[in-house]
């Protein structure tokens, strides 16, 4: 358990660093960012596998790239279901949302090689 809100709280420190490397990201507290981390956590386990299955052909065709989009999709989401994560007008910030969402997949993963628990 502790190490689960751990994870939750460097995830939200996490958002609040991409909203600090984005201008049009913007996140207006620490603990918006930790309900923003819980959330997209709660959207990554439950829409992603359905998104990922519906696109599994352009996925395909576009030899993994789409799952850019998808990232940006489920991160556009979060920021709609959470008053004050907004990520500027769509779909102008498009590029920024896909970027923003890479750099959070990444941080999150550095976060879960950090945290990993080792096997004996």
């Amino acid at each position: 358990m502790l190490r689960w809100l751990i994870r939750l709280g460097l995830n939200g420190a996490a958002l609040l660093v991409i909203s600090y490397w984005f201008d049009s990201i913007q996140v207006a507290s620490y603990s918006t960012a930790i309900v923003a981390a819980l959330i997209l956590g709660l959207v990554n386990t439950l829409v992603r596998p359905i998104l990922l299955f519906l696109t599994m052909p352009l996925r395909f065709l576009t030899i993994g790239t789409f799952w850019f989009v998808i990232n940006a999709i489920t991160f556009a989401l979060t920021a709609a279901l959470i008053d004050g994560f907004e990520i500027g007008p769509w779909p102008d910030s498009i590029w920024t949302t896909i970027l923003a969402a890479a750099a959070m997949s990444f941080l999150g993963w550095l976060i879960d090689i950090v945290l990993r628990k080792e096997k004996k």
